[in-house]
């Protein structure tokens, strides 16, 4: 049915436009001014007839093919990759198309194909005015086109940009759209992701490691919180069962640095899975070893009554 009412509007144009031409065959006895309006008319209304069905056949033909392909399942970085090569061809070969549509209707006006005439005549100074001009635009276009080639992002990656983390979730020929964690639209031109640095997590896979930072006491018993970090792994439906290391990451004048590092499939999961670590973890030590949490110490000279000494850390 959606099929249907795609090809129906283009029908109607092409009906229309053929219905034009016809009469204007048998309008000898009109004025030549309405002649020209109908035959012209004809052209205009069958050139649109045909860009829109080649448009339609061109999306349809994308539709068919990536249905095949399904973009939720957990590993899907070829069909992510697919998706986003698909997507691109299609913008392209549409504006394209209408292009080269609008540029055959202009030329059914005498006046457009003077101006046309007199262009091609001074092509070089057209052209270099044009290039100049198109400059930005056309850099655009061709990093669009880059991007479908080389793919340094595809639809659903994970991305760090602007110091946003979220989703690639539209990739156009001018601009592409990242779909902010909060529900926000970071919108960026094309040319971003090819002149300047950013972090993508999912470029090879699209599963990715997560890390917890906590910050204890010297006291703490590191082999007991590795025992609780691997019972809350076990426990939780986020975690993929490949990682789960525990480690002190750095040791400061005052406290420990302990670093949780565990693996997810996806980058949704590895953010809930990280929350739920680090609480429980907090909780964890909070209740078996509260003397292990950060603290202030202050040393007294209890011979001379000096002022204490000042340590402090969290």
């Amino acid at each position: 049915m959606r099929t249907m009412k795609r090809f129906l509007l283009p029908a109607l144009l092409f009906i229309l436009g053929l219905s034009a031409n016809i009469i204007a065959q048998y309008l000898n006895d009109f004025p030549a001014e309405v002649y020209r309006t109908i035959h012209v008319s004809g052209h205009i209304l069958f050139a649109a007839a045909v860009t829109w069905t080649i448009i339609a056949l061109i999306r349809a033909a994308k539709v068919s093919l990536l249905r095949r392909y399904d973009m939720s399942v957990s590993d899907n970085l070829q069909v992510r990759k697919l998706h986003t090569q698909y997507n691109i061809i299609e913008k392209i070969l549409v504006f394209i198309i209408i292009v080269i549509a609008i540029g055959i209707t202009l030329m059914q006006f005498e006046a457009v194909r003077s101006i046309g005439i007199s262009l091609f005549a001074s092509a070089g100074i057209a052209g270099l005015v044009i290039g100049l001009s198109a400059q930005k635009a056309l850099a655009t276009i061709l990093a669009g086109l880059q991007i479908a080639i080389t793919q340094p992002i595809r639809l659903d990656d994970v991305v760090i940009v602007e110091n946003e983390w979220g989703w690639i979730d539209e990739i156009n020929l001018t601009y592409v759209v990242v779909r902010i964690w909060d529900k926000r639209r970071l919108v960026v031109p094309t040319t971003y992701f090819m002149e300047r640095p950013f972090q993508n997590w999912t470029r090879t896979s699209a599963d990715i490691l997560g890390t917890v930072f906590i910050y204890t006491d010297y006291t703490i018993p590191l082999n007991a919180l590795r025992t609780e970090l691997t019972r809350l792994l076990e426990s939780c439906k986020y975690w993929d069962k490949k990682v789960n290391v525990l480690q002190v990451t750095d040791a400061r004048e005052h406290t420990l640095e302990i670093r949780a590092l565990m693996s997810a499939a996806n980058s949704p999961d590895a953010w809930e899975l990280r929350v739920y670590i680090r609480e429980k973890l907090v909780e964890f030590i909070q209740r078996e070893y509260p003397h292990c949490l950060p603290k202030t110490r202050v040393a007294v000279n209890k011979q001379t009554g000096d002022p204490p000494s000042t340590v402090s850390d969290l």
